[in-house]
C-alpha cells in the first residue's frame, strides 16, 4: 500500500493543533515555535504532493479510497487534480507566515491575564482550520467535503470572536462587541449557506445513490444518470448557493467586512486568502462538473452578480475610511473577478479564475499583513491617522506599495496575468460583460493610490513620527511574498502548466469550446 500522502498533508496539521493546545500555559513561545514547525512540515509535505503530481496524468491523483459509513454509501475518498493541488500548495505556503505575523496578536493582554491558554488557542485553532482546508481540496466524495467544509466554521468563528483585532476607535468594550457581532454574522450567514447545501448533497444521494464526485460524473458522462432538468437546477442552485456565501459573492457578502475588519490581520489572511478559495474551487470541482447544464442555465445571471460584485466591491473600497474594510471590498471584487472567469466557460477564463486564486492569495496575503504591521504600531485603523510614514519607515512603505500595485493588478506582478486571462476570456464570448468588467480595474488604481497616498505620503503626522520600520521577523514575513508577486508575474507558466489541462476537462465537463475569433476576410 503506497503512502497515504494526501492524508498526512492534512492530518499533519491537525495532529498540530492538538499538540499545540497541550502546550502548557506558561509556556507561550514554545506553543507558538510547535505551531510554526508543524505548518512548515505541513508545506514540505505539499511540496512534496506537487512534485508527485503529473499534469499529464489522469484527472484526479494520489486518491485514496476508504469504506467509512456503509449503509449510506459515505467513503472516504481523496484525490487532487491540477486546481487542487495548487490550491492545497498556496494554503501550506500561506499558513507559516500567517502564524510568523499572528506570534504576538494571541499574547495575553496584560501580566497575569486568567485567560484560559489564549496563545495555545490561537495557534491550534489557525492549523486545525488549515487541515479542514486542506481536506477540503482533496475530497472527491461530496459528503466528506460537506463535513469539513462546514466544520471550518468553528475555529474560524472563535478566531474571529475571541482573537480579534485591539485597534478600535471607541476602545476595548467596543471592539469587544464589534467582534462579537462579525463572528456571529459570519457563522449565521454560512452555516445558512451550509444547511441549504446539505439539503441539495441528500437530494444528490436520492438521485445519485452514493456521494463519490468521480463515480457520479462518470455516470452523467457516460448516459447511464439522468437527472430530470428541473431536479438537476434545485441542486445546482443549493450547492451553488453555499459556495456564493463562501466565496463571497454580491449579495451574500456582507459578512466579509465585518470580519476581517474586526479580525486580526493574519486571520484576515487565513478568511479571504485560503478560507474563501474553498467557494470558488468548489464552483470548479462540483457546480460544473455534477451539474453541467444547470451550470450553463444559470451563467448569464451569474455573470450579471459577478460583474456586480466587481464594481460595487471597487466602489465601496474607494469610500472607505478603513485600512482593513478597504482590503475586504477590494476582495469582493477581485473574486468577483475569480467567478466571472469560471463561469466565462473559455478555456482562458477558467485558467485566469484558478492562476487568480493562487495570485488573489498571495497578493492580498502581502497587503493585508503588512497593513497589519502598520496598525498595530499606530494603535489604529483609520485612514486619517496615518500621514507621512514613507518618510519615517521607508521599507514598511514600500512593501505596502508594492502590496498595494499587485492588488490593482500592475503589469509585472502575479495578479495582471490572471486578471487579464478572465478579461480576454470573457470578452472573446460575453464582450459586454468584459467591458464593463474593466472598470474594476480602474477603480481598483483609485482606491489602491488614494490610499497610499493618504497613509504613506504628506507631512509626518506626530503620531507616526517615531514609527519604526520593519523588524527582522516582519521581514521574513514580507520578503517571500514580494518575491513570489514578482516571479509569477513575469514567469506564471509553472502554475498554469498544473492547472490547464484540469481546466479543459472541466470545459469539457459543460459540453463547452472557446469560441473561434471573428476575423473579418480580407478584401
Amino acid at each position: 500500500m503506497s503512502f497515504p500522502l494526501l492524508t498526512a498533508t492534512a492530518a499533519l496539521p491537525a495532529i498540530g493543533a492538538v499538540a499545540t493546545a497541550a502546550v502548557p500555559a506558561a509556556r507561550r513561545n514554545a506553543a507558538k515555535a510547535l505551531a510554526l514547525l508543524f505548518s512548515l512540515a505541513t508545506l514540505a509535505l505539499a511540496v512534496a504532493v506537487l512534485v508527485r503530481y503529473d499534469p499529464d496524468g489522469g484527472r484526479y491523483q494520489l486518491t485514496e479510497s476508504h469504506s467509512w459509513i456503509k449503509d449510506f454509501g459515505v467513503r472516504y475518498e481523496l484525490g487532487v487534480d491540477g486546481i487542487g493541488v495548487a490550491l492545497v500548495a498556496l494554503t501550506a505556503l500561506l499558513i507559516p507566515f500567517v502564524i510568523l505575523a499572528g506570534w504576538h496578536d494571541a499574547d495575553p493582554l496584560e501580566t497575569g491575564s486568567k485567560r484560559w491558554r489564549p496563545t495555545q488557542g490561537f495557534f491550534a485553532l489557525i492549523l486545525a482550520v488549515e487541515a479542514m482546508v486542506i481536506l477540503s481540496f482533496e475530497a472527491t466524495d461530496v459528503f466528506l467535503f460537506y463535513i469539513f467544509f462546514e466544520a471550518m466554521l468553528i475555529p474560524m468563528y472563535f478566531l474571529i470572536g475571541g482573537f480579534g483585532d485591539r485597534a478600535h476607535e471607541h476602545g476595548e468594550e467596543a471592539a469587544s462587541t464589534q467582534r462579537s457581532y462579525a463572528a456571529v454574522k459570519f457563522l449565521l450567514y454560512n452555516l445558512v449557506g451550509g444547511l441549504i447545501m446539505l439539503a441539495a448533497v441528500i437530494g444528490l444521494y436520492v438521485v445519485a445513490g452514493n456521494f463519490s464526485l468521480t463515480e457520479i460524473a462518470q455516470a452523467r458522462a457516460d448516459g447511464t444518470l439522468h437527472m430530470a432538468t428541473g431536479t438537476e437546477r434545485w441542486l445546482f442552485l443549493g450547492f451553488f448557493f453555499a459556495f456564493a456565501v463562501k466565496a463571497p459573492l454580491w449579495p451574500l457578502h456582507t459578512w466579509l467586512p465585518n470580519a476581517m475588519g474586526e479580525a486580526t490581520a493574519p486571520v484576515a489572511v487565513l478568511i479571504t486568502a485560503v478560507v474563501d478559495k474553498v467557494g470558488t474551487f468548489a464552483m470548479l470541482r462540483f457546480c460544473l462538473q455534477l451539474f453541467p447544464e444547470a451550470s450553463k442555465w444559470a451563467t448569464p445571471v451569474i455573470l450579471v452578480l459577478a460583474v456586480i460584485s466587481i464594481v460595487y466591491g471597487a466602489l465601496l473600497a474607494v469610500g472607505q475610511r478603513d485600512i482593513k474594510r478597504l482590503v475586504a471590498y477590494a476582495s469582493i471584487s477581485h473574486f468577483g473577478f475569480i467567478i466571472l472567469g469560471i463561469f466565462a466557460m473559455t478555456s482562458q477564463g477558467q485558467s485566469g479564475a484558478t492562476l487568480y486564486m493562487v495570485n488573489h492569495g498571495i497578493s492580498t496575503a502581502a497587503l493585508m499583513l503588512v497593513a497589519g504591521f502598520l496598525i498595530s504600531r499606530r494603535g489604529s485603523r483609520l485612514i486619517a491617522d496615518y500621514g507621512g510614514v514613507q518618510k519615517v519607515a521607508p521599507v514598511l512603505a514600500g512593501t505596502f506599495l508594492i502590496g498595494g500595485l499587485a492588488t490593482l493588478s500592475l503589469p509585472g506582478l502575479a495578479p495582471f496575468v490572471s486578471e487579464f486571462l478572465v478579461l480576454v476570456g470573457t470578452f472573446s464570448r460575453y464582450p459586454a460583460i468584459g467591458i464593463i468588467a474593466t472598470f474594476g480595474i480602474v477603480l481598483a488604481a483609485l482606491y489602491t493610490l488614494v490610499l497610499y497616498q493618504r497613509t504613506m505620503t504628506g507631512p509626518v503626522k506626530p503620531e507616526v513620527s517615531a514609527m519604526p520600520d520593519l523588524r527582522a521577523r516582519e521581514l521574513v514575513v514580507v520578503t517571500p511574498l514580494i518575491v513570489l508577486l514578482i516571479f509569477l508575474g513575469v514567469y506564471p507558466k509553472p502554475v498554469t502548466d498544473i492547472v490547464n489541462p484540469s481546466v479543459k476537462q472541466t470545459l469539457s465537463d459543460v459540453h463547452k469550446k472557446d469560441p473561434k475569433p471573428e476575423v473579418e476576410a480580407a478584401k
